[in-house]
């Protein structure tokens, strides 16, 4: 008989019969009743020296403490790599899960969704932004039914700031030809409370588009689960009785 290797990798009986439970508990029940360190489990698959799959992504989950499994979805691949058995691999197979994730909440909405009011801006975008480790500002474009065209990325800042410039904003705008634009961009903080920067940039833009002929509709701040419109600003931008954001989510 031969004698097995003590260097290699071992996993003992128990080790596999833990590692395979997830998967004899989706078969038999369904991946509905498995708690997210069991998902965690069968999407990673394999353990790593010394550490079972299972005992991985209870650490996986533990390293990110309340977030859990979002803080997982907005991971960067260092910080997924510094948990015990994540190496390049499945740091990557975990940033695909949570892209993939946010596109599947995105596609459910349709391809091209005609907003009709703050509410179904913010839900299209939430996932999309309530993640973001930095502030991130995004052109909204809209044809003349209000449908989107299309939107893009046109500032990334620091944790608390992305200044934006109108300019870049209408440029973006214009070679899309789009007919009126909405403004969005998210606080990592997760509180969408409007700054002041916020205000002043939603008036600057304001004015350039009445001049330019591209209304700006609103600008949405979003936080974690919320979001805030400051459409009653842009509607009455003089008015000292205007408030200038509403929560909307």
């Amino acid at each position: 008989m031969k004698t097995e290797d003590k260097n290699q990798n071992h996993v003992s009986l128990d080790t596999l019969r833990e590692e395979e439970k997830p998967y004899e508990k989706c078969e038999a029940c369904g991946p509905g009743a498995l708690t997210e360190v069991e998902l965690l489990s069968v999407i990673l698959r394999t353990g790593a020296e010394g550490v079972s799959v299972i005992e991985m992504s209870r650490n996986l989950l533990d390293s990110f403490g309340a977030e859990g499994i979002s803080g997982i979805c907005s991971a960067t691949k260092s910080e997924l790599r510094k948990v015990r058995g994540i190496g390049r691999i499945k740091a990557m197979q975990l940033l695909c899960i949570g892209e993939l994730s946010r596109r599947i909440a995105k596609s459910v909405r349709g391809k091209a969704p005609v907003f009709t009011g703050p509410a179904s801006v913010a839900d299209y975008y939430m996932e999309d932004f309530r993640h973001e480790r930095h502030e991130k500002v995004v052109v909204v474009m809209l044809d003349n039914r209000g449908r989107l065209i299309g939107d893009e990325v046109v500032s990334v800042g620091t944790v608390n700031m992305a200044p934006a410039s109108p300019r870049e904003i209408f440029l973006t705008a214009l070679d899309r030809k789009a007919v009126s634009i909405i403004l969005i961009h998210n606080h990592p903080s997760g509180d969408p409370a409007p700054s002041q920067e916020d205000i002043s940039l939603t008036r600057r833009v304001m004015e350039a588009g009445d001049m330019i002929g591209i209304p700006l509709i609103d600008h949405i701040i979003i936080g974690d689960r919320k979001a805030v419109s400051l459409g009653n600003l842009i509607r009455d931008p003089f008015s000292e009785e205007s408030e200038p954001s509403s929560e909307i989510w």
